[in-house]
């Protein structure tokens, strides 16, 4: 993980998206790679030692309910930014992180990383 130093762009699997100086440019295990803005970051991920809060280094996810739902077709969200647009497929999930952020989240990544609560 790291913070990004200037405005750049971050290709995700479902389409690019923007970062401003400060956001927070992760990478997960398949080499998949998202922005966190800097202002919901600390609220969601923790540094793993010898990583120090706000500096570049490895972080893990903190538990974070969201709201959920898995689409049936393709669709399109543009995000907060109002330029970044993300693509989805049939059976990709629509997360509303409940901070005004969304996200798309592959079916075998949602399985890995989010517990379903009734």
């Amino acid at each position: 993980m790291r913070f990004a130093d200037t405005e750049c762009s971050v290709q995700t699997p479902e389409g690019i998206v923007h970062a401003k100086p400060g956001d927070a440019i992760l990478a997960g295990p398949k080499g998949e790679r998202w922005r966190v803005s800097r202002a919901h970051f600390a609220a969601k991920y923790e540094p793993l030692f010898p990583t120090q809060a706000g500096d570049p280094g490895c972080y893990r996810a903190l538990p974070y309910r969201v709201m959920a739902l898995c689409m049936r077709e393709r669709f399109e969200v543009i995000l907060s930014d109002g330029v970044s647009r993300l693509r989805g497929h049939s059976g990709d999930w629509l997360v509303d992180y409940g901070d005004g952020s969304l996200g798309i989240v592959a079916p075998m990544s949602f399985a890995d990383t989010y517990e379903i609560l009734g």
